[in-house]
């Protein structure tokens, strides 16, 4: 895989959404180390602790704006008078449980954020390229095969409806409006992103560390679920290569996955939670079924065509990023500063150390 190219990203001008969330402030920090002059926005975040405020994200950007995709009016003001050369939109509601409980905030969030940033865009005039963060839930889940790009979009709970909804609102976007005005507009679909300062709720990773640090047992409700796990360096690297591709070659195409390697190991949630639980000597999970649940049980993502465009896969096989992820937690509970952490292992995944 060709390393992100510090030339091309230095000085540039990003409009980085969801940069309070976990993956946000990821992408927050390894932009700033490439020089990138990052404008964020975003609602606060609602984790405590979160890795946006324990490594001081807000004072790596340009602007921190707080702002809710929801309302139209201030969406617009917010980016009124600004230029960007690229956006990443990351912000969303990501939780599956908190989609079925309440369907209309998601829809509002996912959707309505989605068509409200892009209308805004529209009248950017210096703008190479937008990407658009979706999810490997996009697909109709018939039989659990790993999903490519051609594949039919579904969802059969809201949250992966209102994901595949933005699928279809970016598609839409792009013809309308972002083709002629000569912007790349495209979506990229992650599967399952693990990694150090995911405080998230309900979030295995998360809950497993959260219950550790208290003392307690994490439950899982469905472990033999099987997810395509990714480390958030691999992801956010393939979201900023693919950024960099799409604005140098607008022919590329409108729509990628990112997930593991093709023959990695397929991990079940109870192995993943065995492996985190032992890396940190926690209490052993228990499982409490919910026979309610809709949840896909089987998730694969096929990730051949970003390799094949791209010249881009992950590096990270399933238990190394199951290993870097715990080591971050570990440190940082030790007391070692967060983003010196996050600034240490972007180092050591650029260097293929």
């Amino acid at each position: 895989m060709a390393a992100l190219n510090r030339a091309f990203w230095n000085g540039k001008r990003v409009l980085l959404t969801g940069h309070t969330g976990f993956k946000g402030a990821w992408a927050a920090i390894w932009l700033q180390e490439l020089g990138a002059a990052v404008t964020g926005l975003a609602l606060p975040p609602e984790q405590d602790p979160s890795l946006f405020e324990l490594a001081a994200v807000e004072r790596l950007t340009c602007a921190s704006l707080f702002v809710d995709l929801r309302d139209h009016a201030a969406v617009e003001h917010g980016l009124a008078g600004k230029s960007f050369d690229l956006v990443l939109h990351m912000a969303a509601q990501p939780i599956v449980r908190r989609a079925i409980a309440d369907p209309v905030a998601t829809f509002a969030a996912n959707v309505m954020g989605a068509v409200h940033l892009l209308q805004a865009l529209r009248s950017q005039i210096s703008l190479l390229a937008i990407l658009v963060i979706t999810s490997d839930k996009v697909y109709a889940n018939p039989d659990g095969r790993a999903f490519r790009e051609g594949d039919a979009l579904g969802g059969v709970e809201p949250y992966a409806a209102s994901k595949a909804a933005v699928e279809i609102v970016t598609q839409a976007f792009g013809r309308s409006y972002f083709e002629a005005a000569g912007v790349a507009l495209a979506t990229a679909r992650a599967g399952n992103v693990i990694g150090g300062g995911d405080f998230s709720s309900d979030r295995i990773v998360a809950d497993i560390v959260r219950a550790a640090r208290n003392n307690q047992q994490a439950v899982l409700r469905h472990p033999e679920a099987t997810r395509p796990w990714q480390h958030v360096l691999d992801c956010i690297a393939g979201y900023l290569t693919y950024l960099e591709v799409l604005a140098t070659r607008p022919s590329t195409p409108k729509a990628m996955n990112f997930g593991p390697r093709p023959g990695d190991p397929q991990i079940t949630v109870g192995h993943l939670a065995d492996l985190c639980v032992e890396a940190i000597a926690a209490q052993p999970w228990r499982h409490e079924p919910d026979p309610t649940s809709i949840e896909a049980r089987s998730l694969a993502i096929d990730a051949g065509l970003a390799k094949q465009v791209l010249d881009f896969e992950s590096r990270l096989s399933p238990a190394s990023a199951i290993d870097l992820t715990m080591d971050w937690y570990r440190r940082q509970a030790k007391g070692e500063d967060a983003l010196a952490l996050c600034r240490a292992q972007i180092a050591a995944y650029e260097s293929g150390a």
